[in-house]
């Protein structure tokens, strides 16, 4: 399968993705996954559903808010003076 580092803005391997194929690519647990969309994206007037399928679109943008999920070992650059 292919892991976040792979993926970009072209044409998308599938129209939809499950919620575990969307963790896996996000390289984070499903538990996290939903943290992020509840933190993210749903609401208590809004909850997640109990199923879901990702579009290619919407995992590029979890992606940006699974980055701190994904543990210690990822180190940010400091800004360039």
């Amino acid at each position: 399968m292919m892991s976040l580092h792979k993926m970009s803005l072209q044409k998308p391997v599938k129209q939809y993705y499950s919620e575990s194929e969307a963790a896996e690519l996000l390289c984070v647990s499903l538990e996290a996954l939903h943290e992020i969309l509840d933190k993210h994206v749903f609401t208590a007037e809004n909850p997640r559903p109990e199923e879901m399928e990702l579009t290619y679109s919407e995992l590029l943008l979890l992606s940006v808010w699974a980055k701190p999920e994904r543990g210690c070992n990822i180190l940010e650059m400091p800004p360039r003076s």
